[in-house]
């Protein structure tokens, strides 16, 4: 037996890490890495990046002797990773970086976030009350939330986020990006409950740097997948022994 591995008294043989890979679902998580590593194969770093890698690594550890001071090509195996990650995030420039102002356009919307205010419940008669008490400023949004709401939202005085609108059903986003500011939404079923809304205040989305390297990150993330899929349709992979 060729063992390829050692965990404690247990030997693994090579002809038994396959089937292991598949057995703890880990087989996709290599075909995953091997795609990555074909990607960017022919992403270069520059001299200039190696000799950043390395001065880097002398701060972090305060090193004086463990690298030469001349640039060397060839860095330690445990550095080999910090190149592959650079590779990568060249890669998802080079392949999206010139993509992400249009693409920041056509996800504004979804990117943009909501404070409101929330009141749900399952008895449809107690919100019509509430919403007349609130309307005819009897009592307060914040109090009755508080006093009667059946989610999480009481604990908050019915205050939600801010969230963006993106992550919720289309249909309640659409509710959340179009009612009025400040304005006290009548009351509307929304699957099993009764609710009362009032949107606060929308936050638009900024093409800042964190918001560009993450939809940067969104393009690659999506493209890895779609690879993925064309590889290993529906989780399947097809392999011989």
């Amino acid at each position: 037996m060729n063992t390829v591995l050692q965990v404690n008294h247990q030997s693994i043989a090579s002809d038994e890490v396959l089937p292991l890979l598949i057995r703890y679902h880990l087989l996709l998580d290599l075909v995953r890495e091997l795609v990555l590593d074909q990607a960017i194969e022919s992403v270069l770093i520059s001299n200039d990046e190696l000799a950043a890698i390395k001065i880097e690594k002398q701060a972090t550890e305060n090193l004086t002797s463990k690298y030469d001071t001349e640039l060397q090509i060839e860095l330690p195996q445990e550095d080999q990773q910090v190149i592959r990650r650079l590779k990568i995030e060249k890669f998802k420039q080079l392949k999206w970086g010139d993509q992400i102002d249009l693409y920041f356009l056509q996800r504004q919307h979804q990117l943009t976030k909501v404070i409101y205010s929330l009141i749900r419940t399952h008895d449809r008669d107690l919100l019509n009350e509430l919403y007349f008490r609130i309307n005819s400023n009897e009592q307060s949004f914040a109090e009755l939330a508080r006093l009667y709401s059946q989610g999480t939202e009481a604990q908050t005085e019915g205050l939600i986020g801010p969230i963006e609108i993106g992550s919720y059903h289309p249909a309640f986003a659409q509710l959340l990006a179009h009612s009025p500011l400040g304005q006290l939404q009548p009351p509307m079923q929304l699957g099993e409950w009764w609710i009362i809304l009032r949107v606060e205040q929308r936050i638009a989305a900024q093409l800042d740097e964190p918001m560009r390297q993450r939809l940067l990150n969104d393009l690659f993330e999506k493209w890895l997948d779609n690879r993925l899929s064309i590889l290993c349709p529906q989780g399947t992979l097809h392999w011989q022994s």
